[in-house]
Parts: C-alpha cells; structure tokens; sequence
C-alpha cells in the first residue's frame, strides 16, 4: 500500500507530484518540459532505470521490464500523485500489445495507489480521445525495429495506419548510422520539412503520429522536443500531431486533474474544455 502520510496534503511538498522514469541511457528532457510548462502547484521526481551495459535494444526493455513496476513502487513510497514513463518501445518490445500493456499499467496502478502511464500507450490513448482513426506515422530517428515494432502496435489497436516512415525512408539522411550520430537532436527546419513530407504521403490520415521524443534545434541553438513545436506545425499539415512527449503529458495531466500553461496543439487543448 501506499504510505498512509501521503493521505494528508499538508505532508506534501507540492499539491501535484509526479514522477518520471527513462531508458538507462541518455538525459531526458520530459521532466524538465513537463516543469516548464506546468503551474507551480507541480513538483517533478526523476528516476532512471539501471540497466548495466544498455544499448537501446528491444531485447534489453523485454528482460527489464519489470524495472517498470519497481519505478513506480520507489515514486509510490515518495508520495508521486502520477507516474509517466519515458521510452516508446517499452510497449511493443517482446510482441506486446495493447490490450497487455493496458492490463500491465492497470494492475500497477491499483497496486500502488498510482496512476501509471507509458508513452506508448499514451499515443494510443491520446489518438483515441481525439477519435481517430486513420494515421499516418512518422517514424523520426527510430532504427527500422523500432518503427516496424510501433506501427504494428498501433496497428494492434485499432487505428488504419496508411503510412509509415522514419528519416531515412523520408530522404533527409542516407543511412540510420547517420541519424544515430546526432543522438535525437536534429535540424530546425526538419521538423516542418518531415512533417510536411509525411502529411503528403498520406492526405486522408485524421492525424500525424511522432514516436518516440526527437529534438529539433531552435533558433537559439536549444534542443526543443515537439511539445514546443505541436502549434506551428499543425497550422502547417491542417491537422492533429500527436507525439509521444505531448501523450504522456496529457495523460498525466488528466491524471492529475489539472492543465499546463500556455497555448498548446489539439491534444492538450482537449483538457481546457473539461477542466
């Protein structure tokens, strides 16, 4: 059970708190962009997963995964309201599925008293809640496993995906090597020139998917992640993108029973009209 202190509200050191966990390797921004643009009543706990010699390899996330359900018993005892978890593969590695995932975020919820999200399953969730159908996937850096593993989850839950592909398939580098070299930070002008390639691709899709948390250098040289692109780049294609950052912290926001400040794409959106 949860600790029972974490009952009173006087005990906590902010009304919202929640917790974050990512792949082994790699500093993650999601804490850091969910604290900017959350009210000051939020706190944000950090936790990365220890996987000794980890590679990004879908093998490794199928045999640790367990390290999931230890993340939130640690974010449970510490008094976390919500638990997001940073890592889109996590939910198709293995040959996993929707409805497993679901039933994994379920039971680890009800067991520690906290609610539990994954990005991967955000996406699907997120989609939903925006009653979507048809989706057209972009793929960003992911390596060819990665993207073949998402598009078939998200295939597994439902929705017509009419296309998919990563930056190599889209003609901006010549091999995945290329795009591993700039460990998830890219271009300013990617971001609009990507979006764009795919929304030609598949014309009738009701949205765009972006897996995973890729980095689009602003005009400052500042790494930004899509949560800090979804507007612009809406107004650009015509319609929703929903991304991986952006669905986590939707849905640990809804969670939480509050909004982020400042303006946001459709997904986010969706929270003002119910709050």
């Amino acid at each position: 059970m949860k600790p029972i202190r974490w009952k009173n509200a006087d005990n906590k050191l902010f009304p919202y708190q929640v917790g974050f966990t990512s792949p082994p390797h790699d500093f993650d921004g999601a804490p850091s962009d969910f604290l900017r643009m959350s009210p000051p009543s939020v706190g944000v706990h950090g936790r990365m997963l220890h996987v000794p010699g980890y590679e990004h390899e879908l093998n490794q996330r199928t045999k640790n995964f367990d390290l999931l359900e230890e993340f939130v018993e640690c974010m449970s005892n510490n008094g976390v309201d919500v638990c997001g978890q940073v890592g889109t593969n996590w939910v198709h590695a293995g040959g996993k599925t929707p409805t497993e995932i679901k039933a994994f975020c379920d039971r680890v919820s009800e067991k520690y008293e906290t609610p539990f999200h994954m990005a991967g399953m955000s996406l699907v969730e997120g989609l939903r809640e925006l009653n979507v159908e048809k989706i057209a996937l972009n793929s960003v850096y992911y390596w060819p496993d990665w993207r073949d593993g998402t598009a078939r989850f998200l295939r597994d839950a439902g929705f017509d995906v009419l296309y998919v592909g990563n930056f190599v398939d889209q003609g901006f580098y010549s091999t995945q090597e290329d795009v591993n070299q700039l460990t998830w930070i890219f271009p300013d002008d990617l971001a609009a020139k990507s979006m764009q390639y795919v929304a030609e691709q598949a014309p009738t899709a009701d949205a765009i998917v972006v897996n995973g948390m890729c980095n689009f250098r602003n005009a400052q040289g500042i790494p930004e992640r899509m949560v800090s692109r979804e507007v612009e780049l809406e107004k650009l294609v015509g319609k929703p993108i929903v991304s991986s950052d952006v669905a986590l912290y939707w849905n640990i926001y809804r969670s939480l029973g509050t909004q982020p400040l400042g303006r946001h794409g459709q997904l986010l959106s969706s929270l003002e009209a119910k709050s």
